[in-house]
């Protein structure tokens, strides 16, 4: 159990049978009492809902693990990771990786949340470093505007970069956002 005055943002709590992570937590003094208004994301839904607790108010802790998992592939049941501790596999439902496979290559080491054996969600890395695999040549002299063009990567995700990247460079992107951040190889 933990208490409303140990409620910070990242904790997992379980309330009405529902796993929650705390996005925010205010705390306000009305005329009569405290209490703690509290942001949380459903784990599973993936939705937000905000609650309100009174100072005092007891909440179960949900032990919600961050493992370190290797990616070794995807397919129709969605994606398969490794424990990089113990060995076992498991299957993530491509429900719940949501956007991960676009940043995502074999061999990848990611967090993967999980509540016993059930994964919840996968954490990806701020910043990936992916191959272009496909992009127009940039017309050269036009790079006074930051004129931007598209690349496709080596996950089929496309980014818009400037007109100085090539086919087969490697460069950093935002996993936040999908944005080119820097070139990292000329290969």
């Amino acid at each position: 159990m933990i208490s409303t005055g140990e409620i910070k943002r990242g904790v997992s709590v379980e309330v009405d049978g529902n796993l929650y992570q705390v996005v925010e937590v205010q705390h306000v003094k009305t005329k009569k009492s405290a209490v703690y208004r509290v942001k949380m994301r459903d784990l599973r839904g993936g939705h937000i809902i905000e609650r309100t607790f009174n100072a005092g108010e007891k909440l179960a802790a949900a032990r919600v693990e961050r493992r370190d998992m290797q990616f070794l592939y995807s397919d129709a049941s969605g994606l398969t990771f490794m424990n990089t501790q113990t060995f076992d596999q498991i299957a993530v439902p491509a429900s719940i990786a949501g956007n991960a496979l676009s940043y995502l290559k074999e061999g990848d080491v990611v967090q993967v949340l999980a509540y016993g054996e059930e994964a919840l969600g996968i954490e990806l890395p701020p910043a990936v470093q992916l191959k272009i695999v496909r992009s127009d040549p940039g017309v050269k002299g036009d790079t006074a505007t930051g004129a931007t063009k598209p690349a496709t990567l080596e996950t089929g995700l496309v980014v818009n970069v400037p007109l100085f990247i090539n086919e087969g460079d490697t460069i950093k992107v935002g996993t936040s956002e999908g944005n080119y951040i820097e070139r990292v190889s000329n290969a």
